[in-house]
């Protein structure tokens, strides 16, 4: 009886909308991971694109989003490995998005869908990549919607 709860405790919490939205960064993140890319927006978990939409990224740094984030040769290779190694595996985020935007997934569409156009332009958000202005703990890789703080105009 007692391994029957087990089993159905851990199985609850699979299935739970917590479990799901948690996505943490690796322990193996390289230290060049946080000082170069996130000193221009969050560092995202590696699991949130696919192998290819990283690859992609990752050899259009000259033209990062309307940025140039050249780095050396070295970086690039580290960083291109690590990410490549940790990108999604569950099929819900393996697509190759348009512009390889996590934002034009059809997994971040549908989970956002409910979010007016005006909100993604207040100033406290900018953008839908801004993940961190709603998602509380989106730093530590958990976007849950049991903890999200839509911030007013």
């Amino acid at each position: 009886m007692k391994k029957i709860i087990k089993i159905a405790t851990v199985l609850l919490l699979l299935s739970s909308p917590t479990f799901a939205a948690k996505m943490a960064m690796p322990s193996d993140a390289p230290a060049s991971y946080e000082a170069e890319c996130a000193s221009c927006h969050m560092a995202y978990p590696p699991a949130l694109l696919s192998q290819q939409s990283w690859k992609n990224v990752m050899a259009g740094l000259s033209k990062h989003f309307g940025t140039d984030a050249s780095l050396d040769p070295k970086t690039q290779a580290e960083l291109t490995n690590w990410l490549v190694k940790n990108a999604a595996t569950r099929q819900k985020y393996s697509e190759t998005p348009p512009e390889n935007r996590i934002t034009k997934t059809s997994w971040f569409i549908r989970k956002h869908d409910e979010v007016r156009a005006d909100v993604w332009k207040r100033a406290s958000i900018k953008s839908p990549a801004n993940c961190g202005a709603c998602h509380i703990d989106a730093a530590k890789g958990i976007f849950s919607e049991n903890n999200i703080k839509i911030p007013p105009q």
